[in-house]
């Protein structure tokens, strides 16, 4: 029997946030995986980057925004960040129990199976890699793997910038992954949802067989699962509007660089000031 909770209709909108546009890697992924849904997006770009800051501001801010949420009647809350994954998803389910709050996590069980060499490259932010949820995960499904890890905080801020191309966002690219490849780093994953937008220049610098692994379909298909178990599933035909897109910081901006992400026109509004 679906967990019902007649107070979540299934037509009511689910809520994703990451510190800027990195979760629309998750967005564009739950859009594929559940076309009927009505999305809301808060990208929180007065506090980017989540993964250069202490773990106590990316708790403070996940309260603020599941608050923010649960105010406009979300029936899901889907945390599309590594770094307020690992700081934030215990309190957010703690706080909102009545919620299904689906996280993400690296790609490092799959990358450990896939590796010939027992050498992973894990690309992330440094609040990501410091955290002990990260190093358990490590320890539970890649205790034989050499994980060698690197932070990339300068990756974040170049899709921020919407510098997804060009010779700088390659040199930086490439800073990081030719010391990979010459350790024999067999399997590169992406601990950020920052980092599929630069998906065409990491492919370029590691040439065309090394796997990359993303997280973004598995969130979707756990959000259906939860979604499902909950009897909240819309069966709706394919929502062609009604996804808003807010930000915390400049809203122009975040239109801007949306807008060159997702391919298409986005109208993003200013988050509410008590939430900012």
């Amino acid at each position: 029997m679906p967990l019902r909770d007649f107070s979540l209709p299934a037509e009511a909108p689910i809520g994703l946030y990451d510190s800027g546009v990195g979760g629309l890697s998750v967005w564009q992924a739950v859009r594929a995986e559940l076309p009927a849904e009505r999305l809301i997006y808060v990208a929180d770009t007065a506090h980017v980057p989540y993964g250069e800051k202490s773990r106590h501001a990316v708790v403070a801010r996940a309260e603020v925004l599941g608050e923010y949420f649960r105010g406009e009647g979300v029936k899901a809350i889907v945390v599309p960040c590594n770094t307020a994954t690992a700081a934030a998803i215990t309190q957010l389910r703690e706080r909102h129990p009545g919620i299904p709050v689906i996280g993400i996590e690296p790609a490092v069980k799959p990358a450990a199976r896939l590796s010939r060499s027992g050498r992973i490259g894990v690309l992330a932010t440094t609040g990501t890699l410091a955290s002990p949820r990260f190093r358990q995960l490590v320890a539970r499904e890649a205790e034989t793997a050499e994980v060698m890890l690197r932070p990339c905080p300068e990756w974040v801020m170049l899709v921020e910038r919407g510098e997804l191309h060009g010779s700088s966002t390659r040199r930086a690219v490439a800073e990081v992954l030719e010391p990979l490849l010459a350790a024999r780093a067999d399997v590169l994953v992406l601990g950020c949802t920052h980092f599929p937008f630069l998906r065409k220049v990491l492919r370029q610098v590691a040439g065309p067989d090394i796997p990359i692994l993303e997280t973004g379909p598995a969130v979707a298909k756990q959000l259906r699962r939860q979604l499902e178990a909950h009897g909240t599933l819309h069966a709706g035909p394919a929502a062609a509007s009604g996804h808003r897109f807010l930000a915390s910081g400049d809203p122009t901006e975040l239109s801007r660089v949306a807008g060159l992400i997702l391919g298409q026109a986005v109208a993003a509004e200013a988050l509410p000031t008590i939430y900012r």
